[in-house]
């Protein structure tokens, strides 16, 4: 009787045991299945390469290649204007004449003295010659000969100095007839014929030189230095093109051949300028567009599809998975979009892996399972109320 008992109490118990571990291989089973099911299914490729020429873009703005005040160099009323306001004139061109009278006496006057200068230095030229043979010959005393060359060498300097007087004058004769420093577009005129104008009161008018002309723009210094790297230099020339304000391109292309050689502390930027020219004279000094310069050289840059790229609050981003299958959100900055590639100017690197479909599926930090392809979703039947309204519209529709 204890025996039957005791197997009685060791099948029940075994049963229990056996029960127990059952449920626990269940709930493993279900955790592991649970856990098959809810891993994210993505697709992803490697971070390609394009070997492309940079370009980057700046607020510009024109600027002559010269800009001359014309001044007065003399006093003297002005009594004539040779051009129009914005005519184009050539360096050396008349602008304006100064009443002349005054300095064409004061040249006159010069030139006498000049004459009377020069005949008194070649009269004690032949005098001081004179007493050398005299006083070579003990005719005359050697204070007397000293005396007469001090004589001859004082009158030189006369003569030299009246010679400087009239050339002076001769210049000074000259700048009653105000010319054109150089060639270029004419602005306003601040003084009108009549007026008496003063040396160096202020400008007459100003020329801004027309072709060339200048287009200066700042780049980041970041940038600057990333196209220093992909050209192997700083100094060296670059295609530049201008845009103007309202977003239309300058037909001709311009040259970058200079470049600040200090960095704004402020804006951590450098000046750069290009020489454009200007036929048809379209660029106007002091015009606003935007420049785009572009490397000599290629550079290899990461290329990605465009579909794989997703966007926020923050900016545009694409999820980068590791060799665990864990992807993570990266921020990206794109440099130009290609139909279904996209270059990528920061953010990424050549050989990168990131997830290109199951894209909605993905939790940063999760891991992920990585397949070749994605099954597109099933599409759902219509519910049999819709179906029975679809069939009630097309008899409607056949009886009409």
């Amino acid at each position: 009787m204890r025996k039957r008992i005791t197997i009685i109490v060791c099948v029940v118990f075994g049963l229990i045991l056996a029960r127990y571990l059952i449920t626990l291989f269940n709930t493993h089973m279900q955790k592991v299945n649970m856990q098959k099911v809810a891993m994210p299914e993505i697709v992803v490729e490697k971070v390609g390469s394009k070997d492309i020429i940079k370009s980057y873009e700046s607020p510009a703005r024109v600027v002559s290649k010269y800009q001359v005040n014309v001044e007065a160099r003399i006093d003297g009323y002005l009594m004539r204007s040779y051009f129009k306001e914005g005519d184009f004139v050539k360096a050396g061109q008349v602008l304006f004449e100064i009443e002349p009278q005054g300095y064409q006496y004061a040249l006159q006057q010069a030139q006498a003295n000049v004459k009377s200068a020069k005949a008194k230095q070649v009269y004690y030229d032949k005098q001081s010659a004179r007493a050398k043979q005299l006083v070579d010959k003990d005719y005359i005393a050697k204070a007397d000969y000293d005396n007469a060359v001090a004589q001859r060498d004082s009158f030189r300097a006369d003569y030299q100095r009246s010679l400087s007087v009239y050339n002076d004058a001769k210049r000074n004769l000259g700048y009653t007839k105000v010319k054109a420093p150089v060639s270029g577009r004419v602005g306003m005129i601040t003084v009108t014929v009549g007026n008496y104008v003063r040396m160096n009161a202020g400008s007459l008018t100003t020329i801004y030189s027309m072709n060339p002309m200048y287009v200066t723009f700042p780049m980041e210094a970041n940038d600057f230095n990333e196209l220093a790297r992909i050209d192997g230099s700083a100094n060296v020339k670059r295609r530049v093109e201008y845009i103007f304000s309202n977003g239309k391109k300058y037909e001709f292309y311009g040259e970058q051949n200079f470049f600040d050689n200090k960095i704004d502390e402020a804006s951590g930027t450098i000046t750069l300028r290009a020489t454009f020219p200007n036929e048809g004279y379209r660029l106007m000094a002091g015009d606003y567009g935007r420049a785009i310069i572009y490397s000599n050289k290629t550079d290899p840059t990461p290329v990605i599809k465009t579909k794989a790229i997703q966007e926020n609050q923050e900016g545009k981003y694409v999820y980068k998975v590791d060799k665990k299958g864990v992807p993570t959100l990266t921020y990206i900055k794109v440099l130009e979009h290609k139909g279904d590639y996209t270059l990528v100017k920061s953010g990424l690197d050549i050989g990168d892996t990131i997830a290109v479909g199951g894209l909605q599926q993905i939790i940063p930090g999760v891991p992920a399972k990585i397949v070749d392809y994605l099954p597109p979703e099933p599409q759902k039947k219509p519910n049999i109320f819709v179906r029975i309204f679809n069939k009630i519209k097309r008899i409607l529709k056949g009886s009409k």
